[in-house]
Formats: C-alpha cells, sequence, structure tokens
C-alpha cells in the first residue's frame, strides 16, 4: 500500500510544487535508483515491458525513476522536463486482466514521453484505452489491482482513476494526496466515455445523479481493508496544518509519520504498527507484508528542479539525498536483487534497518540525531547550492550539481555503515514478541541476509 501527495505553488514556502511518494512494497522486494539518459531511437524501434512490447517513440526524455528491481516500469519518478508521477493500486468492481501494462509500466512510458502534466495525463489515457492494464502487479504473491495517478509539473498537477479502462481524472487545486482507493466522487474535469452510464447499467447507481466515481467503481471489502481512507485522511492533516507554508522538510516528515500516537509515544514501535501509517513497516500476518521499500521528494521549479531520493526502504531511518536530472545520478553501485548484496545501496541500508527493528526506540536514538543533522546539512546546502547553480554558466554549473549530489550519496553510505556497527553493539532492551520476531527471521532467510 502506497501514498502520494502533491502541494502546488500557493501552498508552499518559496512557490515550488512539491511532490512526494512511499512506495510500499513487499518487505524483500528492493527498489532501484535508476537514471536513463536522453534518448534517440530508430524509427519503428519497439520497446519490452514488463509484459508487453509496445512502439517506441523517436525520442525519450531523460528520467529518475524508483522502480522494483524485477520490472521495467516504476512507483515513481521526475523526467528532465520537471514531470514527477507516482501511481496506487486501487480497487474496482472491473474485471482484472492478465494482459495489457503494469499501471508502472504506463507511469515509465509518461514520464519518457510528456513535456508537462497535462501532457503525460494525455500519454497515461491513451495507453490505458489502446493496451489495457495488466492487474497483476505482484512480486512472489499474486496482487491483483487498477491503478490511479498523481502527475506534478512546475505549475499543475492532475488526478487519474481508473477502473479497468474506464477513468475520471481532476485537476488539482491546491493540495492533494493520493492512497490505495479511489477518491473522485460526483464532479471531474475530464471523464471516459461511458463512465456514467456504465455503472447505472451495472445497477451501482440510479441516474447520473446519483453517480460518484467512487462509491460506484469502488470494491468496498479491499478497498476498507487497505486502510486508505485513514492514511488519507492523516496526509492531507499534515499538509494542511503547515498553513500554506509547505516546504520539502515538510514532505519528508510526512513520509516519515508512524501516526499521532507515535508522534506523541517516544518509545514507539513497528511491532505496534499497521497499515494506516504512511511509513510502514512489515509484521506478522497477510495485512503486514509490506514496507516503504522506496521514497521520493520532488522540488518542482522552473528554473532547477531537485530529487530527493532515499534509494532504500524505512524513510524513517533513512536520508534523502539530492539528484538532479541535467547531471544524472552518481555512481551508487550496482542494482539490488532479490538477495542480499551489501555492495547495492538499498540492501547496504536494508542490513541498518532490520538490525533496527530488534529494538526500534533503542537502536533508532542511536544515531537518529545524526542522521537529522546530516540530512539538514544537506538540505540547507542544496539550497545555497541551487540558487549559485541558477545564474552560474552550464559547465560550472553541472559541476557543482554533480560533486554535490556525489558527495551526499557518499556521506550516507558511509555513515550508514557506521550505524550499522554501532546498532549491532547495541543490547536490546526488550524481546519482541514471537510471530513478529518469526516473520522477520523468514523474510531474512529467503534474502540470505547474514545473520549479526
Amino acid at each position: 500500500m502506497c501514498d502520494t501527495v502533491v502541494a502546488l505553488g500557493n501552498t508552499t514556502a518559496d512557490g515550488a510544487v512539491l511532490f512526494a511518494k512511499n512506495s510500499d512494497r513487499e518487505a524483500n522486494e528492493a527498489q532501484a535508483l535508476v537514471y536513463v539518459p536522453r534518448t534517440l531511437f530508430p524509427p519503428d524501434a519497439r520497446v519490452q515491458c514488463t509484459h508487453l512490447e509496445v512502439p517506441q517513440v523517436r525520442e525519450t526524455y531523460a528520467v529518475l525513476l524508483s522502480k522494483p528491481f524485477w520490472m521495467w516500469g516504476c512507483e515513481m519518478g521526475v523526467n528532465e522536463r520537471g514531470v514527477a508521477i507516482g501511481n496506487e493500486a486501487v480497487f474496482t468492481k472491473e474485471p482484472y486482466e492478465e494482459t495489457g501494462l503494469l499501471g508502472m509500466d504506463m507511469l515509465r512510458l509518461a514520464l519518457e514521453r510528456a513535456a508537462d502534466a497535462r501532457e503525460a495525463l494525455g500519454v497515461l489515457i491513451d495507453l490505458l484505452e489502446t493496451y489495457g492494464q495488466h492487474a497483476n502487479g505482484g512480486y512472489q504473491r499474486q496482487l491483483l489491482y487498477h491503478n490511479s495517478f498523481l502527475i506534478a509539473d512546475t505549475r499543475q498537477a492532475w488526478v487519474l482513476e481508473t477502473a479497468g479502462r474506464y477513468w475520471a481524472a481532476l485537476q488539482v487545486r491546491d493540495f492533494y494526496t493520493i492512497s490505495n482507493g479511489l477518491t473522485i466522487g460526483a464532479e471531474w474535469d475530464l471523464a471516459s466515455a461511458g463512465l456514467v452510464e456504465h455503472a447505472i447499467e451495472k445497477g451501482w447507481c440510479a441516474s447520473a445523479d446519483d453517480f460518484h466515481f467512487a462509491h460506484c467503481y469502488s470494491d468496498a471489502f479491499y478497498t476498507r481493508f487497505s486502510h486508505c481512507r485513514e492514511r488519507r485522511r492523516r496526509s492531507m492533516a499534515l499538509l494542511a496544518a503547515e498553513g500554506g507554508e509547505l516546504t520539502v522538510h515538510a514532505m519528508l516528515r510526512l513520509l516519515r509519520d508512524h501516526g499521532a500516537d507515535a508522534s506523541r509515544d517516544p518509545r514507539w514501535s513497528p511491532i505496534r504498527g499497521s497499515g494506516r501509517n504512511l511509513c510502514v513497516h512489515a509484521g506478522f500476518g497477510p495485512l503486514r507484508n509490506a514496507q516503504s521499500t522506496g521514497s521520493l521528494v520532488a522540488h518542482l521549479d522552473a528554473r532547477l528542479t531537485t530529487a530527493w531520493c532515499t534509494g532504500a526502504s524505512a524513510p524513517c531511518l533513512s536520508t534523502f539525498k539530492p539528484v538532479w536530472l541535467e547531471v544524472g545520478l552518481p555512481d551508487i553501485g550496482p542494482e539490488p536483487g532479490a538477495t542480499y548484496d551489501p555492495e547495492t545501496l538499498w540492501w547496504h541500508h536494508e542490513r541498518l534497518h532490520r538490525e533496527v527493528l530488534r529494538d526500534y526506540p533503542t537502536r533508532l536514538s542511536v544515531f537518529h540525531a545524526e542522521r537529522d543533522t546530516l540530512e539538514k546539512s544537506l538540505l540547507a546546502r542544496a539550497a545555497t547550492l541551487v540558487g549559485r547553480a541558477r545564474e552560474a554558466p552550464a559547465e560550472a554549473r553541472a559541476e557543482a550539481l554533480r560533486a554535490f549530489s556525489t558527495e551526499a550519496f557518499a556521506r550516507d553510505r558511509e555513515a550508514t555503515e557506521q550505524w550499522i556497527t554501532r546498532v549491532q553493539a547495541t543490547r536490546q532492551s526488550f524481546r519482541r514478541p514471537s510471530l513478529y520476531r518469526w516473520a522477520w527471521l523468514r523474510y531474512n532467510r529467503k534474502a540470505a541476509l547474514p545473520k549479526s
């Protein structure tokens, strides 16, 4: 289960659009941070997506993607034109198909092909109506769903929600959040042909006057147990609480949120977590097999867009690092796979995450203040650097951005290595419940994670 949020310039402290997303996937489903440069293709070229091959366009934009390691598409990303997109699983009454494009494939195709949010919306709609959506987006277990998308650029944002090949789209006015349920009701800006008539024919509403997209098309059971409404209420409340002065730092706090109870309790632990939290940790049981495996905050400024990425799970334990599309991603090592590899960014940090979970409040305290200090330093220095870079010659600007991004990832890796050592040396103050401990032993064994 995931959450995606956007705030337009009239609600942010500096007038830039802010976009943020946590990607919640299976616990061992490593997420790769990938940069793909602008590419020119020959005529009649085709592109192999996760399950389906489709015609390629003549030229694609450079993209930064955060993607499950095994699929072609991505959960979230930003392109060189300042377009950011995130998707959510939604559960509807429409039949689930076994052919078509994954929602994540459609997302990547839109990033590679669209110069602004409105164009990206059109690309997504065209792909949906042409190919349909492959419903099984699960990794080691089948998970059938349709998709919703939050699409933003430096000036505007759109919500696109789908049910099979039916869809509705709404332009965002101030800020908006989506989770794992349909949110569009009786008002929208664009919709597929026959959207209302189909619902009436199915008996989901009596007339056009009664039509409400979310009420008519949602699968009530799966939507309820995804806890999407609770998470959306929480994310909307956190955005509203900033009083129109939202910042990158506020978005980082939102993605790390464990709920109101956790904010009041310094001894809170993910053992008590649930699918109602924005920052998700896996545990025991069928409703707790996912965790926040990747996180992204994009500061969408027409002069220079900055993407703040974890490249790791558990945003509450990770450091967000800056990436600029015009210089690409620094060398962060190989892409992660299905099993533990300390050379990869994701699995290296995952060792820290799982060591902390043995006694979350005690072990988090070992390095939490240092992580905050490091990240605040990166945010402040990046703001200064960006201000200068806007006026600098292109070559000097690129060199400065590349050097700082490289430094940020290097400092994060060095710090993570130190934190792992110190956390492992910290004595646990309590014994975890048996079922919770068993669940994580099972995840670790499947991932071939070494015992501490």
